[in-house]
């Protein structure tokens, strides 16, 4: 059947654009999002796409219906979190002093951390197949640690000799020490201690000569 009406116009279906995603549709998808995040960062070892969907109060069709297989449910939400982290700093900084938005901040970089635990067995495949690419992620994360930190020094309340890569360092060595969750009060202390080290008076005078 061909689609021209009787006129020999074409028809309206046929010139129709698709479909937008409805609005549950993307409502249903970003709650799955939400409780798979949730799911990885509590978990010891990679969960079960069924263990998700049954967190989620889902059929396991209607998981793979918005995530037809594991790497695209590990995609998202890997994304997602860096989306959080990027647009965090900058969100922050619009409502805080910047070492205070960047105290925040690490918190964020922590669930990111943290979201990791039930899932690196994919990502890390997927990080060696090029479907993900870590450099390109390192480099989102080191330019919003690099926007915080040049605000901070421009505002005088965050020191002006501390780069990118310091912070990444010391952020991944904490959470190393004190992984979330189960280790957040040890976590906090030692992130409190890491911004005592970025105040301009934790900086040494030197001597005049």
């Amino acid at each position: 059947m061909n689609d021209r009406n009787i006129n020999g116009a074409r028809s309206v279906l046929a010139d129709a654009e698709p479909r937008a995603p409805r609005a549950d549709a993307a409502r249903n998808r970003d709650q799955l999002l939400a409780v798979a995040t949730r799911v990885f960062m509590s978990a010891d070892a990679e969960p079960s796409m069924r263990a998700i969907a049954r967190e989620a109060g889902v059929g396991i069709a209607t998981l793979y219906r918005h995530f037809p297989t594991r790497e695209s449910l590990v995609d998202a939400v890997y994304q997602d979190q860096v989306v959080r982290l990027t647009t965090g700093a900058r969100e922050l900084l619009g409502q805080l002093p910047p070492a205070a938005a960047m105290r925040r901040w690490t918190d964020l970089f922590g669930d990111w951390i943290a979201t990791k635990n039930g899932m690196l067995d994919t990502l890390l495949a997927m990080i060696e197949s090029g479907e993900i690419t870590h450099a390109r992620t390192r480099t989102e994360l080191l330019t919003a640690i690099t926007t915080m930190l040049d605000a901070g020094s421009a505002a005088g309340d965050l020191r002006s000799d501390v780069t990118a890569e310091d912070i990444a360092a010391a952020l991944i060595g904490i959470f190393t020490v004190a992984p979330r969750p189960g280790r957040e009060a040890k976590a906090g202390r030692l992130l409190d201690l890491l911004m005592d080290g970025l105040s301009p008076a934790a900086r040494p005078s030197r001597a005049e000569d």
